[in-house]
């Protein structure tokens, strides 16, 4: 580049809107998207290491996709390329991809190829770079207000970590507005600019989360109004709403926000909020969607979602469809909005769908013939008796008796479930009857009847039985796989989150969350070293900046360890935990040493946790534990069942033994007292599978009578007021009944969700 070019591309970049010219240069001066680039993010680790594999941001205009490019371009030691899709095809990415293997074969240097708008470029072009992103060549940066899913081939998706962007926060456009009036260079410090509060407020609000859209407001403000006789250039709130008048609201009739909104809209009618109806409604219609469109919806809602509850709703969108048709706009909004509140106010009921469990039952299935009795009669019935046994319902009281229409693979199989709303309230409890005296009559057939096997063979018998034995053999892993499912739930996990999985024991909770956040990062905590060097073992296996971080050590140690990796303040949106109180070791430990819920190490936890972050947990509950008493029969026994029971309902409830007499209550209260606001506890009752064995029993009467530094059982009862010889009855009976055998066990788990 020669002295006149560089003066000229300078006096360009003077010259170029205050949008383009306030362009942040490096991460410390980009504004806003913390859930992708935020201290700690994936996405922020890599541009610092510059290791960054191919990737794609996606959101709507003016949320900063091409500005983070231009970060990454400043950031990384690679060799930058821009190409903007609207303006190059083939020939530019051809020359684009000389050039990286140039750099590459001379200076073993990367090249990173930026394409703004992406989406533009069409499948043969996209797929011209698939090779050179595939040996890696180039590393691609694609920017799309598109949703990629739809609108980038599949196979450069697949190739490519895709970042969302959201739209910019109230604060995060007042930040950039300032960093403009301040800025001497690039922006308007150099002139004496003063606005008025209320006018920075318009600017802002109706900008509507658009960087670009409250810069060039500004820029029109501060050029067309003229300096007073002090030099000053007063924005008033009559400047700022001519310079922005109306909001631009974000809606593509082809794009994701189109599709978003119907679907919002909809599930406001089917949710039965009339207001949140309105609002959609009124969104897209002030965004210029087609009426048709929205009328065509609701009478698919009208069979889906309202159906049989009110079959009249098909009927009423129906007739305002025909009245806009006449009336038109702008007219036409009352009956559509008249057909929108009808449909929100009804009663619901998805009874419907039937027809698709039939549907899909008939696709499955094999081809049955029709039953006998259903067959026509008019060409075979004397050749092959085609009809006989079929009862003409008429020719019966009420017009109906009792005999089957499916065919007899398919007895007793119920595809229509009729609600308790509307009109289907009245009609469930006589199809409910009348499917009670089929089922009858079909059990009442001669047990030879072929109709009767097949109506009971819904599967194979030895399947049913292998699948009974399988979910007994497995029942606790399945425990841990529900309560890991049901917690992630709970958490609302996102793939940018930052998660720390506070208690990390065997990684129960630490791989979902690793796979659930793959662009955010995951944080294990263990007081446990084997485990932590477990855990690590199989991090190493993932690449270095996607693997979880894993601490060794205490939660009160949570601060000294970060600050070892340098993560001083780091903070999480969520942190999960199993057995916190209950953990054999490492747990929240209350100051004397007992394990319970404890207020101060939950306060530990909120500490680190975001603005509108979460602590989820899953806790065992041990006042609800099983009752040993509850697993026999004390059949001539009352008088001493009576004892027993009371004496073992006492383990649980004395006020010294703070490991087993504390409940969901408990732990609503310490997480109030650690100063969290939102405290959600929900309690469930699970089974296992457990088979009794000597060591139980041994342990359960200890003849030391105590289990490490704790009282056994036995002693226990002891205590409550069974005496030695009651004692040993209990332990022969138990004995008697359960040793050797499986046993449905019982416990309380709570799922806790809290947030400060």
């Amino acid at each position: 580049m020669d002295l006149f070019t560089h003066g000229r591309a300078a006096q360009i970049q003077q010259e170029s809107p205050l949008a383009n010219r306030m362009r942040p240069r490096t991460l410390d001066e980009y504004v806003g998207q913390a859930h992708i680039i935020g201290p700690g993010r994936l996405l922020r680790r890599a541009i610092q290491a510059d290791q960054l594999s191919s990737l794609i941001f996606y959101g709507p205009p003016g949320t900063g996709k091409t500005t983070l490019a231009m970060v990454i371009a400043n950031s990384t030691r690679s060799h930058f390329i821009t190409i903007n899709a609207v303006l190059a095809g083939v020939k530019e990415i051809r020359e684009a991809i000389e050039t990286a293997q140039e750099r590459r074969n001379l200076y073993g240097q990367r090249t990173t190829l930026f394409v703004d708008e992406v989406h533009r470029w069409n499948k043969a072009q996209q797929d011209a770079l698939l090779p050179w992103v595939e040996n890696g060549t180039i590393i691609l940066i694609g920017a799309t207000t598109e949703n990629p899913y739809f609108e980038v081939n599949k196979a450069l998706v697949s190739r490519s970590r895709i970042f969302q962007l959201k739209p910019l926060a109230p604060a995060d456009l007042y930040q950039i507005a300032q960093q403009a009036l301040a800025d001497e260079t690039r922006g308007y410090g150099r002139l004496h600019v003063h606005i008025e509060p209320d006018a920075l407020d318009h600017l802002v609000d109706v900008a509507n989360g658009d960087a670009r859209g409250v810069l060039n407001a500004l820029e029109l403000a501060v050029e067309t109004t003229p300096p007073d006789g002090d030099g000053r250039v007063h924005i008033t709130l009559e400047v700022a709403e001519e310079s922005i008048q109306r909001r631009a609201v974000l809606y593509d009739k082809e794009g994701d926000v189109h599709y978003d909104t119907i679907s919002a809209f909809i599930k406001s009618v089917r949710g039965s909020d009339p207001d949140a109806a309105m609002y959609w409604l009124a969104k897209m219609e002030y965004a210029g969607e087609d009426p048709r469109f929205l009328f065509r919806r609701m009478a698919i809602l009208a069979g889906e979602d309202v159906g049989m509850a009110d079959p009249n709703a098909i009927t009423v969108v129906l007739s305002c469809w025909q009245a806009f048709e006449r009336i038109g706009l702008p007219e036409g909004r009352f009956p559509l909005t008249l057909a929108a509140l009808y449909l929100a106010t009804a009663p619901k009921s998805n009874s419907t769908f039937a027809f698709f469990d039939a549907r899909a039952t008939v696709e499955k299935e094999q081809d049955t013939e029709v039953p006998n009795h259903l067959r026509d009669t008019n060409r075979d019935k004397e050749g092959f008796g085609h009809g006989q046994g079929y009862m003409y319902p008429h020719a019966y009281r009420d017009h109906w008796v009792a005999q089957q229409y499916l065919p007899a693979a398919l007895q007793g199989k119920l595809f229509y479930q009729p609600s308790d709303q509307g009109y289907e309230q009245g009609i469930r409890q006589q199809v409910a009857r009348r499917r009670e005296a089929q089922l009858a009559a079909m059990l009442a057939m001669d047990e030879w009847h072929t109709d009767f096997g097949e109506v009971l063979t819904t599967s194979p018998a030895n399947r049913t039985r292998d699948a009974w034995l399988q979910r007994t053999i497995s029942n606790s892993g399945r425990n841990l796989g529900h309560q890991r499912d049901r917690l992630f739930t709970l958490a609302a996990v996102q793939r940018h989150h930052l998660v720390l999985d506070v208690h990390a024991g065997s990684g129960l909770l630490t791989w979902e969350a690793a796979r659930q956040a793959p662009e955010g990062g995951v944080w294990a905590l263990t007081p446990d070293l084997q485990a932590g060097e477990a855990l690590r073992q199989m991090a190493a296996r993932l690449p270095e900046i996607e693997r979880p971080s894993i601490l060794i050590g205490q939660l009160n140690e949570l601060d000294y360890l970060l600050d070892l990796r340098g993560e001083t303040g780091l903070k999480f949106d969520c942190i999960l935990g199993r057995n916190l109180f209950t953990a054999a070791e490492g747990g929240l430990k209350s100051p004397d040493g007992l394990r319970m819920p404890d207020g101060e190490a939950i306060r530990q936890l909120g500490a680190r946790l975001m603005p509108d972050g979460r602590v989820c947990l899953v806790q065992t509950i041990p006042r609800h534990g099983q009752r040993l008493y509850r697993l026999v029969t004390w059949a001539g026994q009352e008088k001493l069942h009576k004892k027993v029971a009371a004496a073992e309902e006492a383990i649980y409830h004395d006020e010294n033994d703070p490991l087993v007499n504390w409940d969901e209550t408990d732990v609503q209260a310490a997480f109030t007292q650690a100063g969290f606001t939102q405290v959600r506890v929900q309690v469930e009752k699970e089974v296992s599978q457990r088979q009794i064995t000597e060591a139980h029993l041994a342990r359960w009467f200890d003849e030391g009578n105590t289990v490490g530094d704790r009282a056994s059982y036995g002693r226990r009862l002891q205590a409550a007021g069974v005496t030695p010889k009651e004692v040993s009855q209990v332990a022969a009976l138990y004995q008697k009944q359960l040793l050797t055998q499986v046993v449905a066990w019982e416990m309380a788990v709570a799922y806790v969700a809290a947030r400060l």
